[in-house]
C-alpha cells in the first residue's frame, strides 16, 4: 500500500504542477541588456534618446547655466538655460571642439561647420550647423531657448574632437562672416553624453 499512496501523491504533486503552468501566461521577453562601461550588464532602453550636456562656466569659472543637446527625428534639440550673463541679446553658438580654456575661451574653435557653409542664419548661402538665434537675457541675468539643429545627429557633432556652446558678448548679426560680428566669448560649456 505504501508505494501506492506514493504513486497517488506523486501523480496528484504531478497534476496540480500541470495545472499551475496551465493558467500561467507566455513567460515574459527577456529585457534587452547592455553592457556599461564597467564591463557588467545594464537594462538597455531602447526608446531613450541620445542626449549630450554641457555646463557652462564664465571666464573667471563662474556657473553660467546649462545646455541639454537631444537627438530627434531631423535634428539635435539644444535647449539652454542661461544665468549670470548680461541682460541683452547675446550670439549664441555650437562650436567645433570641446575645449573651452580661458579667459577668452579660443580653444574651442570655430562654429560647428561641416558643410564648409557661410556664417549666419540669414545667410542665402546657408549657415553653419552651429548658427542659432540670439539668445535673449532678461534683466535678472537669465535667458532660456530652445533651438533645433536640423539634419545633424550627436554623433557629427560630438566627433573625434566633441564640441562646445559658446555665448558671445554681443548679438549675432546673422550675416557675417565668421561669426556674425557677435563679439568676445563669455561663457562656454563642453558638451558630454548624458
Amino acid at each position: 500500500m505504501i508505494p501506492i499512496r506514493f504513486s497517488l501523491s506523486a501523480s496528484v504533486l504531478a497534476g496540480a504542477l500541470a495545472l499551475g503552468a496551465c493558467g500561467s501566461e507566455t513567460p515574459a521577453t527577456p529585457p534587452e541588456t547592455a553592457e556599461s562601461g564597467d564591463g557588467t550588464l545594464a537594462m538597455a532602453d531602447p526608446v531613450a534618446p541620445a542626449i549630450a550636456t554641457a555646463s557652462l562656466k564664465t571666464a573667471d569659472g563662474r556657473d553660467a547655466g546649462t545646455v541639454t543637446a537631444t537627438e530627434r527625428e531631423g535634428g539635435i534639440l539644444i535647449a539652454v538655460s542661461a544665468t549670470g550673463i548680461a541682460p541683452g541679446e547675446h550670439g549664441i553658438h555650437v562650436h567645433m571642439t570641446g575645449t573651452c580654456d580661458g579667459p577668452k575661451f579660443e580653444t574651442a574653435g570655430g562654429h560647428w561647420n561641416p558643410m564648409g557653409a557661410k556664417h549666419g542664419l540669414s545667410n542665402p548661402q546657408g549657415s553653419h550647423h552651429g548658427d542659432m538665434p540670439n539668445l535673449t537675457i532678461a534683466s535678472d541675468g537669465s535667458g532660456k531657448m530652445d533651438y533645433t539643429v536640423k539634419e545633424a545627429t550627436l554623433a557629427e557633432m560630438l566627433d573625434a574632437d566633441g564640441a562646445a556652446l559658446v555665448i558671445h558678448a554681443k548679438a549675432d548679426d546673422q550675416m557675417t562672416d565668421p561669426s556674425g560680428d557677435s563679439g568676445d566669448r563669455i561663457a562656454c560649456g563642453v558638451f558630454g553624453r548624458g
